[in-house]
C-alpha cells in the first residue's frame, strides 16, 4: 500500500474508534433511563475499551507514517 492510503486508513480507523465512543455512550445512557446501572457501566466501559483502542490504531499507524 502507498503511504496515502495507509494515512486514509488512518484517519477512517480513527473515525470509527469514535462513532464506536459514542455508541456505546448512547446505549449506556439508555441503559441508566431503564435503571439498569450495572449494565450501562459495562456497557460504557466497552464501548470506550474498544472504540479507544481502534483509535489508538490510527493513531499509531498515522504516527508511523510521520504525518502527524
Amino acid at each position: 500500500m502507498n503511504r496515502r492510503a495507509l494515512w486514509w486508513l488512518a484517519k477512517v480507523l480513527e473515525g470509527v474508534g469514535m462513532i464506536v465512543v459514542l455508541v456505546g455512550v448512547f446505549i449506556s445512557m439508555n441503559l441508566g433511563f431503564e435503571d439498569q446501572g450495572l449494565a450501562s457501566m459495562a456497557s460504557e466501559f466497552q464501548g470506550l475499551a474498544w472504540g479507544g483502542g481502534i483509535f489508538a490504531c490510527g493513531l499509531l499507524l498515522e504516527r508511523a507514517l510521520k504525518t502527524r
